[in-house]
C-alpha cells in the first residue's frame, strides 16, 4: 500500500513516506564518494550551463525524461543551485500551457523547438518526484506545490480504467484507441507514485501500483518471458500484446522494468534476472520477443548497471568494479548507470535512522 498523506496537514518526512510504502530494507550505508563522482561527470558531459540536459546519443535534444533525471540526481546529490537551474530550464521552455504537466521534447535544431505539446507520462513522472524530495530536503514550499500540482494532472490526465484495471497513459494523446490502449511498462516508475501519493492524496495511486504489478508480472512474451518495450492491452478481453507499431523487442525502454521494481522494493523480475545470468558481461543490447533473436552487438554499460542491481537481490552490495558515469557512451547509458546507483543508494538511506529529515 502507498503510504496515505491528509490534504493540507503537515507533510509526511521521506523516512515515514517509504516505510508506510514497505520500501525499506537493512540499513546500509551508501558508497557516497563513488556515486557523488558519477553526479559530477554527469554534469560535466550532459548538463548545460541554463540547466538544459542533453541526449548525446539523440542528435543533441532534450526530454522530460532527462530534465526529470537530471532534477532527481541534483536532489540526490543535495545540489541546489544545479537543480534551481534544471526546474528554471524546463518550466520556461517545456511547461504545457494548459495544465502542469511538461511537453516532451526539445530540438534545438528546429526553428521551433518545441513541435510537438504532447507529454511523456514517465518525464512528468520523475519531475514531480525530484520537486517533492527537493521540498523535503531544503523546505522549499514552491517545489512542494508544484509537486503536486503535476501528480494531480497525472491522475487528471493520464489515468483510465480498462477493463479491471486501472492503467496509465503513457501521454495525454496518440495511445488510445477504440478497441485497445498501448502502454509503455518502463512508465511505471513505482518510487514516483509512491512520492506523488503524498503530494496528490488519492486512492488512484495505490490502484495504479497494483495494477502496475499484476500487469508487468502478465504481460510476458517469447523465450525468456521478457516485458515488451510497449504493451497493447485490449479493452474488451484484457489481453496484451507487444504493441504492433513498436518492434516486439525488450531493448531500450524495457530495461527499466527490472530497475524500477527493485528501487520499489516490490518483487523482482525473476525472468529478467535468469536472462542477464544466462548471458552475464555478454547481455544483449535487445531481445525479439517474437523470433527470440538477441541483438548482434552488447547492451552498453548502462543496461549492465540495472542487470546487476537486479541480480543483485534486497540488501545485497553492489559489486565492485561497478560501471562508471566517466565510461558510458551516451547519455542514456550514463543516466541509466546513475539511476542505478541513486536506486542502490536511496534504499539504503532510507533505512537508516539519522538519513532523512
Amino acid at each position: 500500500m502507498l503510504a496515505p498523506a491528509q490534504q493540507g496537514g503537515p507533510p509526511l518526512s521521506r523516512r515515514r513516506l517509504l516505510a508506510g510504502a514497505g520500501l525499506l530494507l537493512a540499513c546500509r550505508p551508501a558508497r557516497a564518494g563513488e556515486t557523488r563522482a558519477d553526479w559530477e561527470a554527469f554534469k560535466a558531459r550532459f548538463l548545460q550551463a541554463d540547466g538544459r540536459v542533453v541526449d548525446t546519443g539523440n542528435a543533441g535534444v532534450s526530454h522530460t525524461e532527462g530534465q526529470g533525471w537530471g532534477l532527481l540526481f541534483a536532489e540526490h546529490f543535495d545540489d541546489p543551485a544545479v537543480f534551481a537551474r534544471i526546474w528554471e530550464w524546463t518550466g520556461a521552455n517545456l511547461k504545457r500551457p494548459a495544465d502542469a504537466l511538461h511537453s516532451w521534447r526539445y530540438d534545438p535544431s528546429l526553428p521551433s523547438p518545441v513541435a510537438d505539446l504532447n507529454n511523456a507520462t514517465d518525464g512528468d513522472l520523475f519531475i514531480g518526484m525530484a520537486l517533492s524530495r527537493a521540498a523535503w530536503r531544503w523546505r522549499n514550499p514552491a517545489y512542494a506545490d508544484a509537486s503536486a500540482a503535476i501528480g494531480r494532472d497525472i491522475l487528471r490526465l493520464l489515468v483510465r480504467t480498462v477493463g479491471d484495471r486501472t492503467v496509465l497513459l503513457p501521454g495525454c494523446e496518440g495511445f488510445e484507441g477504440a478497441a485497445e490502449v498501448v502502454l509503455n511498462p518502463s512508465y511505471y516508475v513505482f518510487p514516483a507514485l509512491t512520492e506523488l501519493s503524498a503530494r496528490a492524496p488519492s486512492p488512484v495511486w495505490s490502484a495504479l501500483a497494483g495494477d502496475g504489478q499484476t500487469l508487468l508480472s502478465q504481460a510476458r512474451f517469447g523465450r525468456w518471458q521478457l516485458v515488451p518495450d510497449w504493451l497493447q492491452l485490449d479493452r474488451a478481453s484484457g489481453a496484451t500484446a507487444p504493441a504492433p507499431k513498436w518492434p516486439a523487442r525488450f531493448s531500450f525502454d524495457a530495461i527499466r522494468v527490472p530497475l524500477y521494481l527493485a528501487w520499489g522494493r516490490l518483487p523482482g523480475d525473476e525472468a529478467f534476472r535468469k536472462f542477464a545470468a544466462q548471458f552475464g558481461d555478454g547481455l544483449p543490447a535487445w531481445a525479439d520477443l517474437a523470433s527470440d533473436q538477441i541483438a548482434p552487438f552488447p547492451a552498453p554499460p548502462g543496461m549492465r548497471a540495472v542487470a546487476l542491481l537486479a541480480s543483485a537481490g534486497p540488501g545485497a552490495v553492489l559489486p565492485d568494479p561497478f560501471p562508471a558515469v566517466a565510461d558510458a557512451p551516451d547519455y542514456y547509458s550514463a543516466a541509466l548507470t546513475l539511476l542505478t546507483r541513486v536506486a542502490y543508494d536511496d534504499a539504503g538511506r532510507a533505512a537508516c535512522p539519522t538519513a532523512l529529515p
